[in-house]
């Protein structure tokens, strides 16, 4: 994915506008916690294989609680951890399978790109485009 794909900040021709699915998420989730589950449960099925979920507990005791989302979409590795009341996000680029670079970056920067990504795998995945609508309209 190029830096052009990923700096989309108003409506794209299929209706979507990045900067408002963004801002809509950060705003109806109060709690880093709560928008974690909500991401995690839109996306499961679009994703599966290339999102982890990490709970705390061990294997008698498993926690609803996430303590780390990963998404692998192309060469780019998106995570998030719960570190208290906030969350540290990063965004690591590889290149034949090794890791060239890891940036931390802000929530908000980070649920761009993880969206971003997103829209374009949209153009082709119904299940994605239907994750997308349903975390803009909070449907499940």
């Amino acid at each position: 994915m190029t830096d052009d794909a990923l700096a989309v900040s108003g409506p794209s021709d299929d209706g979507f506008n990045l900067e408002l699915a963004v801002s809509a998420l950060a705003s109806n989730a109060t709690d880093v916690r709560i928008m974690l589950k909500l991401l995690v449960s839109e996306l499961a099925s679009a994703l599966s294989g290339r999102l982890q979920v990490e709970r705390p507990g061990g294997l008698r005791r498993r926690s609803e609680e996430i303590r780390a989302v990963q998404v692998v979409l192309g060469d780019d590795v998106l995570r998030a951890e719960v570190d208290g009341a906030s969350v540290r996000c990063t965004i690591g680029h590889s290149s034949g399978g090794i890791r060239i670079r890891s940036e931390q970056v802000d929530m908000g920067t980070w649920l761009k790109r993880l969206l971003g990504a997103l829209q374009a795998e949209a153009a082709q995945s119904e299940t994605t485009r239907l994750a997308l609508e349903n975390i803009m309209i909070g449907g499940t």
